[in-house]
């Protein structure tokens, strides 16, 4: 049967006709994704102060970070996210850590390890198409438990990411697995921490293993951490593996809320690593929480044999042993670390959402032989108002007399910041 031309061209208009419609179809679930596209905002603004013996002048270092990005909806499944990092010195009067002469040039004050910085922050495609299970490929933020062992650095100006591939399963009910492949690691140092230890990147195979149950009491967790790094000569020193158990939950008892922590750990030398040790460490930490109050206590106790003190080269380590840094690297002889808090939290105080102060008290010494190491104050008055986060803060590290290591030399540092998250 032969068409006539109107025939044709109805046929014609009906073919163009249907074609958006069929492509809407096939665009949908793209068009969706973009449609629930939301910004990433994180900007800091930041004075650090930090006087130090034996130098003879205080670091200043005004920073500025913005840290801008985006996060698609799902497509399939699968949303990506991509975040630079923008860090400005507008007070370069410190050491960066970075040597690099016309970025630093600094070296006669103290560290504030902020190096200015312009960089890929993260990159990463989110999967959740398997039932129970989140697949997360790309340049990641990694926090895994309470940070001790691995996790983002976020006090710092630029955070640490992980170039990894990460699969959490929820599947079975109360239970977490979680197993992650890293081959690079990106420091807090910036592209041009070249100067060991502070390198700008750390590349090996790592591999990390976290399993969590919990139970109405709290959750027990079972750990074991395989990090193997090429940088020498430090980096390669900490190619360790950490395994152990962590358990931590809370408890209402008439007003009082009671949190509790513990945890214990091994270490010892792993692949292409020289040396040979093997080292402990444990954990514990009760606090109590009435109304708007909280009292508590605990020890962290890291070993060391004399030649190599328990590594934790991937941690968040400003949450641990006091925030002046000083013990960032663990001694070969180890560190005890015996600690005291108190806290105070308000709400809907002036036009503060919530206000809160911190105080916490330090004792050190060396796990083996019981050196004396000092002690150190913390404190910290932080207040909330929307999306904007006040904080001051304020360290004094005490060093023992005689000092026993060099790197426990007397340490006062200040903070004032402004933090705005969109």
């Amino acid at each position: 049967m032969k068409l006539n031309r109107m025939g044709i061209a109805a046929c014609c208009v009906a073919v163009v006709s249907a074609a958006p419609a069929a492509w809407a179809d096939d665009l949908g679930p793209i068009t969706a994704a973009i449609e629930q596209t939301k910004p990433l905002v994180d900007v800091r603004l930041r004075y650090e102060n930090v006087e130090q013996t034996p130098f003879l002048h205080d670091a200043d270092a005004a920073t500025l970070r913005a840290r801008l990005g985006f996060e698609t909806g799902k497509i399939w499944g699968t949303s990506l996210l991509a975040e630079g990092d923008f860090m400005m010195p507008l007070d370069s009067r410190y050491n960066s850590t970075t040597f690099n002469t016309p970025k630093n040039a600094n070296a006669v004050y103290p560290v504030v390890a902020d190096p200015e910085d312009y960089s890929l922050n993260r990159l990463q495609f989110v999967n959740t198409s398997i039932p129970g299970t989140t697949v997360t490929l790309g340049r990641q933020r990694i926090n895994l438990d309470d940070q001790r062992f691995i996790g983002n650095s976020g006090w710092r100006q630029n955070e640490q990411t992980f170039d990894a591939l990460r699969i959490v399963n929820k599947g079975v009910t109360n239970l977490t697995v979680d197993v992650t492949y890293i081959n690079r690691v990106n420091r807090i140092y910036g592209p041009d921490g070249r100067v060991a230890p502070n390198f700008a990147y750390l590349h090996g195979e790592d591999f990390l293993a976290n399993a969590s149950y919990h139970f109405p009491v709290g959750s027990f967790t079972a750990f074991d951490y395989l990090l193997s790094f090429n940088e020498i000569p430090q980096p390669v020193l900490d190619s360790t593996q950490t395994y152990g158990f962590r358990f931590a939950g809370d408890r209402q008892i008439a007003k009082i809320k009671l949190t509790y922590v513990a945890s214990v750990a091994r270490q010892e030398a792993y692949k292409n690593n020289p040396l040979h040790f093997s080292n402990n460490y444990y954990a514990a930490e009760l606090t109590a929480t009435s109304a708007h109050y909280s009292i508590g206590a605990g020890i962290e106790s890291l070993g060391g044999d004399g030649t190599k003190g328990f590594a934790t080269l991937l941690a968040t380590l400003h949450k641990f042993e006091g925030w002046a840094d000083k013990f960032l690297v663990t001694p070969v002889n180890g560190i005890d670390d015996r600690y005291a808090t108190l806290g105070a939290l308000a709400q809907n105080v002036a036009f503060f959402q919530t206000l809160s102060a911190t105080a916490v008290y330090h004792s050190y010494q060396s796990e083996r032989l019981g050196v004396n190491y000092g002690s150190e104050l913390d404190l910290q008055f932080q207040g909330k108002w929307h999306q904007f986060t006040g904080t001051l803060k304020y360290a004094e590290y005490r060093a023992a007399a005689p000092t026993p290591i060099l790197v426990a030399r007397g340490t006062t540092k200040l903070w004032a910041q402004v933090d705005f998250i969109w």
